[in-house]
């Protein structure tokens, strides 16, 4: 399977790794990246040699007999690169989130409607074991018809989203399309159920400040006292690129929640936190009906069951997995057997156009302070 890179990026750097781990038939041998001179050095020194690097998409696409593509530029040009592939009928992996902002939703929408390209959206959660043990309880009609979910993503590496390239909301489209796109797949992918409007809010009462705009920890003079110092980490992180969370442009709330009605008139609160460190961290989801309740937490690897009726409380502990939870395996598999034509995409772009929408729908709410209705127009 011959495999072309638009954007190699660190994060599907980890993904095509998984994917030459599942089958040795697979290789990468074209890869565009403005980054072209620094990732040919680093791949020949892992023995990577037959790579053809391109200035443009359109060139590899051209020229190249690729079996797949996968997409991992910087999140706002998810939407546009996408497009370019679709004009192939080529097999894709893409990036979270697929959109960053509505026009470019609508038309990644409409461009896929007119393709023969199939899709895998970047959703490892949806196919970690621990996600689908819970929908596999609830299926199994034990605890009766979800009525109520509560869910929470408390983020303990957090400060990412202030001192990295993150910051810039006018490449991520925000956290709720950073972080919160992950959290609503799973929960859709669990339910089943079409939501159909949302309240939400976003709070930024930690990470900012009025120091200088553009000013990076080591240029600080508090970078010796300061608690989010890049300055004082203990691990192997560059602090020399990495800016000052308390500066005048940090961007991004600290904190945000959302609340989605659903057709059946049940609803779902979600909430996420980016200031909360070490042993508060927490992400997960409980689903609740009237015979029970059924909640896990990735981070413990666990999933409880509480009976309503009874005294019985079921306990199941799983490996947590790395790499998302176990869960970018699966979805590399899935992408390499989509390629050989023996298998449909179980994390499909029609998955990725409900979550952004739902995204940015809670964004719309919590800039106007109204509910916002989830509809295409």
């Amino acid at each position: 399977m011959k495999i072309g890179v638009i954007g190699y990026g660190k994060r599907i750097g980890n993904v095509i790794s998984e994917v030459l781990k599942a089958d040795a038939d697979c290789r990468i041998t074209a890869i565009v990246d403005v980054r072209k001179d620094e990732i040919k050095a680093q791949l020949d020194e892992r023995g990577w040699k037959d790579i053809t690097y391109y200035e443009t998409p359109e060139q590899m696409l051209a020229s190249e007999q690729l079996d797949g593509a996968m997409i991992g530029t910087r999140c706002n040009l998810h939407t546009t690169m996408g497009l370019k592939v679709f004009k192939h009928h080529l097999p894709l992996y893409l990036e979270k989130p697929v959109a960053t902002n509505y026009e470019d939703l609508l038309r990644l929408k409409q461009g896929y409607e007119a393709a023969a390209s199939p899709v895998v959206v970047s959703f490892p959660l949806r196919a970690t074991s621990i996600v689908e043990l819970v929908k596999e309880i609830i299926q199994s009609g034990k605890i009766g018809t979800v009525e109520h979910v509560q869910a929470i993503n408390n983020v303990p590496y957090g400060r990412v989203y202030f001192q990295d390239w993150y910051r810039d909301e006018e490449v991520t489209g925000g956290l709720f399309l950073q972080k919160a796109t992950h959290d609503f797949d799973y929960i859709q992918f669990v339910l089943g159920q079409n939501p159909i409007n949302v309240a939400a809010m976003t709070s930024k009462q930690i990470f900012k400040g009025n120091k200088s705009a553009g000013l990076k920890c080591v240029d600080c003079e508090d970078n010796r006292t300061c608690l989010e110092s890049t300055v004082t980490f203990t691990d192997d992180t560059d602090p020399s690129w990495q800016y000052c969370c308390y500066a005048e442009d940090t961007g991004n709330e600290d904190s945000g929640s959302a609340l989605f009605r659903y057709k059946s008139g049940m609803h779902m609160s979600y909430s996420q936190n980016f200031f909360i460190r070490k042993g508060a961290a927490a992400r997960g989801a409980r689903f609740m009906g009237y015979k029970g309740t059924v909640e896990f937490d990735f981070y413990s690897g666990q999933v409880k069951v509480y009976m309503h009726h009874t005294a019985r409380v079921e306990t199941y502990d799983l490996a947590a997995g790395s790499n998302h939870f176990g869960g970018d395996e699966k979805l590399a598999r899935n992408f390499i057997e989509i390629m050989k034509g023996k298998a449909s995409s179980i994390s499909t772009l029609d998955d990725g156009l409900l979550s952004a929408l739902m995204c940015m729908k809670a964004q719309e709410s919590a800039q106007t302070g109204t509910f916002q209705d989830l509809v295409w127009t």
